[in-house]
């Protein structure tokens, strides 16, 4: 059935790619991915999409606007379109997220291993 994806997070916490699109919709786009220990997603900041993280396992901060909150498993943050925002593990074992994107940011069925090659990727 388009849209269902079974396990979801299962499926993240078994993930090694920094980003994986799992679903891509006209308004919604879901995403998950893998964070290594002492790895950050990056500063960024979106204009056009609100994006809501879902941590699966692990911990780290979450920054928002230069604040930095603890983060761990089972927590949620709605980043705000517009909002300067970075995730970093700082545990020992991989920080896994299942994340929206609203309207979608990436090119359907994207899969970026490493953070490096997402940042070649340019956007």
């Amino acid at each position: 059935m388009k849209g269902l994806i079974k396990g979801v997070a299962g499926k993240a916490r078994e993930n090694t790619d920094f980003r994986q699109v799992l679903e891509t919709g006209a308004n919604t786009q879901i995403v998950i991915m893998s964070i290594p220990p002492g790895g950050e997603i990056g500063e960024e900041v979106h204009d056009k999409e609100d994006q809501v993280l879902y941590f699966v396992a692990g911990s780290g901060e979450a920054i928002l606007e230069g604040a930095a909150q603890p983060i761990e498993e089972g927590d949620i943050v709605l980043v705000h379109k517009g909002t300067k925002h970075n995730f970093k593990n700082t545990g020992l074992e991989d920080l896994k997220i299942i994340t929206t994107y609203s309207p979608p940011h990436h090119p359907s069925g994207t899969i970026h291993k490493t953070k490096e090659e997402a940042d070649n990727a340019g956007y």
